[in-house]
């Protein structure tokens, strides 16, 4: 039988996010990877993992997960963590990945599923969906994602504060990922395009140390990197007005 390779998204953080198909997959495999940084340190999708399997069932394996500058290292982290899968599909069969958020939505899963591919041929593979950090930070502080005919951005803030600011000069609403560390850049986007007033952000949603709070709070502090900006398309307030 060929080996099986399933992405699973287990959601911003709060375990009660994880969907029940997402729950019938991870308890359902031989084995349950969850990346780690070469810190060692817990991550959410560990920690909401074992909200729904048992500790002995979890392979810890690392992944260069914020590396973007050495790309030598970055690759070595990816082939490193592809061969110990490859390991473990080898001998399990069946391996669930569990990623936060959604695996088809910027997710390290994407890179391991083309090692894979190319380590363990024939293996098929397979992704349950998640849900997402700006679904649940629109669901958390009331913010409307779209409307009628609007249009839905979402940029990584590590793609630079450029791309955020030709994305806020548009009619729609427009999410940021990853700015935590570019706060201040971010600040003075929403500022320039007459965007920050509507604006909320939101970090570690879900969990104790939850945040959420306006935009026009940001002061150029760091923030924690995970963090997620909602910029709501420019509404008159009349009900179906963008139909």
């Amino acid at each position: 039988m060929s080996s099986r390779l399933i992405g699973v998204g287990v959601g911003p953080g709060d375990p009660e996010l994880v969907t029940v198909k997402g729950v019938h997959a991870l308890r359902a495999a031989d084995v349950v990877v969850v990346p780690v940084m070469d810190t060692g340190e817990r991550g959410r999708a560990e920690a909401t993992v074992l909200h729904y399997v048992p500790e002995e069932k979890v392979v810890r394996v690392v992944f260069a997960l914020n590396e973007r500058t050495d790309r030598a290292r970055r690759e070595a982290a990816w082939d490193a963590a592809g061969e110990r899968v490859a390991r473990l599909l080898r001998d399990a069969g069946s391996v669930a990945f569990a990623t936060i958020g959604d695996p088809n939505v910027y997710s390290t899963f994407t890179y391991l599923a083309q090692t894979i591919a190319e380590l363990v041929p024939g293996t098929v593979v397979e992704t349950v969906p998640g849900i997402t950090a700006m679904q649940d930070l629109a669901a958390r502080s009331g913010a409307v994602l779209t409307e009628g005919t609007e249009p839905l951005t979402l940029v990584p803030v590590t793609a630079g504060a450029a791309v955020l600011k030709d994305a806020l000069a548009g009619p729609g609403t427009v999410v940021a990922y990853k700015f935590g560390r570019r706060s201040g850049e971010v600040a003075e986007a929403l500022r320039e395009t007459g965007r920050l007033q509507d604006a909320v952000w939101g970090s570690a949603l879900g969990l104790p140390e939850e945040s959420i709070r306006p935009a026009a709070d940001l002061d150029g502090a760091p923030l924690p990197y995970l963090s997620t900006l909602i910029a709501p398309a420019r509404r008159d307030g009349s009900r179906g007005g963008k139909l």
